[in-house]
């Protein structure tokens, strides 16, 4: 194995229980590079692209109650080529990373704490928090985009290399949520924005030049928590969702979430380019939904999957071993304790009329499917499984939708995996010809490495197992680019 140790920071971060700095959680201080690897089993010759996976790496002692999601961001890409394997991780050099830095110390509050103890003003939907930029990736016009739940700049990064490029300038003055939503087809990013003042939703759209192309707002209620969107090629969709800020609370500036469960899940289709006026509306049964799986138009309806939570607000959880304090934190991130279970949405454009349908009773969130086919009518499905009690990935579910068909694999004991995207293989005939990547935290073995998994047969387990040089945390969400594509971005 070839190493080198890139930086080295120091963790500020006192001996604590928290379970979510421990663990499979425990941050990482090294930004380091390797290739030559040890690799069990065989990298496949035609899987060629990145795998790029965000996470949350705080180094100093969090403002009140550390919430998973307030870690600066560290992103962690693998690169295939010919066989062969190349690795890299750094942190996101946030202004607020940076800030925190010269500082030595917290300067913002996080999600599970008063915003007003914040040393100093930020950014996000709920104001006076940091950008941390740790929650999701996509890979758009040959870079990085690396993106924050509450909204913030949007963070660039070179794919191979994970250089810093500085922030998008397109960012609107709200910011970007988490999510955006990458078009193969067209080379398009559609984004969106939310905020505590009128109209408390954006959508734009960046065309494959890294310009904006289109802003419009989306008028909503009041101030909601929207985490996701989707898209068909010709429109896009957006969620008001039940979930959102108890109104008397926010009044006295507290931000605390209640499921509004007499209201109903509201969607919003406009069309690509579309405006105010271009919006048409559907109801369906009061929910919340993290994240959508894909979307696409199918004579005069628009169907769109995704999970539907059935205890969007659930108890909190009291775990053996871990303080009570945090039982409600746990709880909101507890796919056992909220239910997500995989769900259609069926839209008829004529009749303004909404249908649902349940696709799985079993527990499952996180999805991904092969982006050569986002927009338009998929097959296969891949969602991942959880420890009861934690934010940790235990196996994946496949689903061809078309069947009903399932299968599944679980990591092993005490082997966690991270999100894990569609790699298509070189000159890919099917829909599922390709391959699913994952970093996977061994907790035995104390070590974590990068799995590839035949899309074909995933109860086979992993063709190869890449170890990597440390063992990184777990984290949010991942992407995957293939080098076409990100070549054909940079001309």
């Amino acid at each position: 194995m070839s190493v080198a140790v890139i930086n080295e920071f120091e963790s500020r971060i006192p001996p604590n229980d928290h379970p979510y700095l421990n663990g499979a959680w425990t941050p990482v201080t090294r930004e380091m590079d390797a290739d030559e690897m040890e690799v069990i089993g065989e990298i496949p010759q035609d899987l060629s692209g990145v795998y790029v996976r965000n996470s949350e790496n705080p180094l100093f002692e969090a403002i009140g109650t550390y919430h998973p999601f307030d870690g600066d961001g560290m992103i962690h890409a693998i690169s295939f080529r010919d066989g062969k394997a190349q690795y890299r991780n750094r942190f996101v050099r946030t202004k607020g990373f940076l800030e925190e830095q010269k500082a030595g110390h917290s300067l913002w509050a996080g999600i599970a704490a008063n915003p007003a103890k914040a040393e100093r003003p930020g950014w996000g939907a709920r104001g006076r928090m940091k950008d941390a930029s740790s929650t999701d990736v996509v890979v758009h016009a040959g870079e990085i985009v690396s993106t924050f739940y509450m909204c913030g700049e949007g963070y660039l990064l070179d794919p191979y290399t994970l250089e810093d490029h500085g922030t998008a300038g397109w960012v609107p003055e709200e910011g970007i949520s988490a999510h955006p939503k990458i078009d193969l087809e067209t080379g398009e990013m559609l984004f969106f924005n939310y905020s505590k003042k009128a109209p408390y939703m954006h959508y734009g759209v960046v065309g494959p030049d890294r310009k904006l192309k289109h802003f419009t707002p989306i008028p909503l209620p009041g101030p909601r928590l929207p985490h996701d969107m989707a898209f068909t090629k010709n429109y896009s969709i957006f969620a008001d969702l039940p979930l959102f800020w108890d109104e008397e609370l926010l009044k006295a500036g507290i931000h605390s979430n209640r499921f509004h469960q007499n209201l109903p899940t509201r969607f919003a289709i406009v069309p690509r380019y579309g405006s105010v006026n271009d919006i048409r509306w559907f109801e369906a049964a009061p929910t919340y939904v993290l994240h959508w799986m894909n979307a696409w138009e199918e004579g005069d309806e628009i169907i769109l999957d995704g999970y539907f939570q059935e205890d969007p607000d659930p108890a909190p959880l009291d775990i053996p071993g871990v303080d009570k304090r945090f039982g409600k934190l746990l709880a909101n991130i507890d796919e056992n304790s909220f239910k997500p279970k995989l769900h259609r949405w069926r839209f008829n454009m004529r009749t303004g009329e909404t249908i649902e349908e349940r696709l799985d009773e079993r527990l499952l969130e996180f999805g991904t499917f092969n982006q050569k086919f986002a927009g338009v009518k998929s097959r296969y499905a891949y969602s991942t499984t959880t420890k009861p009690g934690w934010f940790l990935f235990t196996g994946l579910v496949k689903h061809d939708l078309e069947t009903g068909d399932s299968w599944s694999l679980e990591f092993g004991d005490e082997r966690y995996g991270s999100e894990a995207p569609f790699a298509p293989r070189v000159g890919a005939k099917d829909e599922d010809d390709g391959y699913i990547v994952s970093f996977i935290i061994d907790m035995k073995e104390d070590r974590s490495e990068c799995v590839i998994i035949d899309a074909k047969d995933i109860a086979a387990g992993p063709v190869a197992r890449v170890i990597l040089p440390h063992r990184i945390s777990s984290g949010t969400h991942a992407t995957w680019a293939t080098h076409e594509e990100i070549a054909a971005a940079a001309h």
